[in-house]
């Protein structure tokens, strides 16, 4: 008796093999939650198993030193810009000026290094349980969001 597996068999075992490859893949991604459309600006950092985050006053003097907020944050976690996987930024509701800064800020930096950003609200999670900030990048994969899309929502 042949045991060899058979074609269907080998393309199940390929098939194992790259899930198995995305999930330690997504591991160790690092990927940076921005968002500037509450009352404080918030950054958070998934660094393969860590999380780290910082808050800062939502001002115009914050707005105006966004990506130095961005770089001093990403430095005291031992990255710089260029080893962000995706960078994931919040759309709105909210602060007109915070979601134009975020937005503008993220796109530059997806033009200058191509980092690839998803745009999300919370909004979006409203039938899910765990729209928590550290869960937005599955969130956003499971749900199929577009990379590079931006559709904010302002508050009047």
């Amino acid at each position: 008796m042949d045991k060899t597996p058979s074609s269907c068999e080998n393309c199940l075992i390929l098939f194992s093999c790259a899930l198995e490859f995305d999930k330690i893949t997504k591991h160790n991604m690092n990927n940076l939650i921005i968002d500037a459309a509450n009352e404080k600006i918030f950054l958070m950092l998934i660094k393969d198993k860590n999380i780290y985050s910082i808050t800062h006053d939502n001002s115009k003097t914050n707005y105006e030193k966004l990506t130095i907020l961005i770089n001093n944050f990403l430095k005291e976690n031992g990255l710089k810009i260029a080893n962000i996987s995706n960078l994931y930024v919040n759309r709105g509701p909210g602060s007109f000026a915070g979601i134009r800064n975020s937005l503008a800020v993220v796109k530059g930096i997806y033009v200058t290094k191509k980092i690839d950003y998803y745009c999300f609200s919370f909004d979006d999670f409203d039938n899910l349980d765990n729209d928590n900030y550290e869960n937005i990048p599955t969130l956003c994969d499971k749900l199929k969001f577009k990379k590079n899309l931006i559709n904010p929502i302002y508050l009047s």
